[in-house]
């Protein structure tokens, strides 16, 4: 057969377009705040996971412009080689202290993060447990991996340790969860999981793209939310949500951030972070630490969306964070809605199957500090017309 055969094949994405729901690559014109510029017109944004609205900050902003300034606007290399700024360590460091960790290793994305960690980390005859919900970079690191992988029941401790049990002696076990579940929300049970550590000589991994400036003291993330920072081995984060840039870091033990330095291929042979970027993580640490009231912010829209929505009859599933799914079931019925919430002046997302289970595709929604409650008023009311147009609520 043809390589090319199969994209030939594929028709998926024009009939939802000839259908007038396409609802994915849409351009915006504009920075990332609570309204975005669409087609000419500003509607709400309830799509984006710039949870402390800090991608629009000035300070942000003015810092990625100096370093640009001061050292070009890239690094023309890998870390490994030419591409290390004093920027970069500085950042590394100011991370580790963030997250309270004795290390950091900044990598290009998140993605690239969880791969080189991941990968790295654990080898053909070791044995990782994900959460049957974890994130795909997750997956894609354990691939890479070859080492040996098992996958429990989305928040399903007895299940996990039904697996490790199972297992016997093994020369390495880790097992990487996500913090926050990008999807929908849910926020996994750390302080539950460590207690299983001991046990099975198991390492901890917490993916907390979604957790950070979201979750514990000044947003510093799920472990510490938990009061278990101490018992969690591992923390990855992204600067991509709410610390306003592209990246993403690994931070835990000095002698294994060294290993994963020396030894992970996304790190070595991808060019990193430009200066803009990386300038733009450290002034959002420092506006996070100087001005907490966004993330109180942050949750008293969270708190107000979650009530509003839930009044008119919504299904929010088990969301306990900023990320608020409304479960509508069918995938089309997702695209419909976001069609008609856009109409209405809202931007929200579709996630549909494989990304949840079939039947329970979704709008996913995200608030932001910097939403205002009249923005939160005319979302609402968007979703009361069109939710009863659809027959979701009465």
């Amino acid at each position: 057969m043809d390589l090319f055969q199969k994209c030939r094949e594929f028709k998926d994405v024009e009939r939802i377009q000839a259908a007038g729901l396409y609802a994915y690559f849409r351009e915006i014109s504009s920075q990332q705040d609570p309204e975005v510029i669409i087609g000419g017109r500003p509607v709400i944004m309830l799509g984006s996971n710039n949870y402390l609205g800090l991608t629009s900050h000035p300070l942000v902003k003015e810092r990625a412009a100096a370093a640009a300034m001061k050292y070009g606007s890239g690094c023309a290399g890998s870390r490994f080689l030419n591409g290390t700024l004093d920027i970069h360590v500085e950042l590394e460091e100011k991370l580790a202290a963030f997250v309270r960790k004795e290390a950091a290793l900044v990598f290009s994305t998140g993605f690239q993060t969880n791969l080189g960690a991941i990968s790295t980390l654990a080898g053909k005859d070791d044995v990782i447990y994900i959460d049957k919900a974890d994130h795909a970079s997750i997956i894609d690191g354990c691939r890479l991996s070859f080492a040996k992988v098992r996958k429990f029941n989305h928040l399903d401790l007895g299940h996990l340790e039904q697996l490790l049990a199972a297992e016997g002696d093994a020369p390495g076990k880790l097992v990487v969860v996500d913090g926050v579940f990008s999807m929908e929300g849910d926020i996994f049970p750390v302080d539950r999981l460590v207690e299983l550590a001991p046990k099975y000589g198991l390492k901890v991994m917490v993916d907390d793209a979604h957790g950070l400036g979201v979750l514990g003291e000044s947003g510093r993330g799920t472990a510490i939310h938990f009061g278990v920072n101490d018992r969690v081995d591992l923390v990855m984060g992204t600067f991509s949500k709410s610390l306003a840039s592209v990246g993403g870091f690994l931070a835990g033990p000095a002698e294994v951030i060294n290993w994963v330095k020396h030894k992970a291929r996304p790190l070595i042979f991808s060019a990193a972070p430009p200066p803009a970027s990386v300038a733009a993580v450290t002034a959002a640490l420092e506006v996070i630490e100087n001005e907490p009231e966004r993330l109180q912010r942050l949750w008293d829209n969270t708190r107000a969306l979650m009530e509003g929505l839930r009044g008119m009859g919504y299904d929010l599933g088990e969301t306990a964070t900023p990320i608020i799914p409304v479960i509508v079931g069918e995938d089309m019925l997702a695209f419909k809605m976001v069609v008609r919430l856009q109409e209405l002046g809202v931007f929200a997302n579709p996630v549909i199957s494989p990304a949840t289970p079939p039947g329970r595709a979704l709008i996913r929604n995200s608030l932001m500090a910097t939403h205002e409650p009249v923005h939160l008023e005319r979302a609402l009311e968007a979703f009361r017309t069109a939710g009863r147009e659809f027959g979701l609520v009465p």
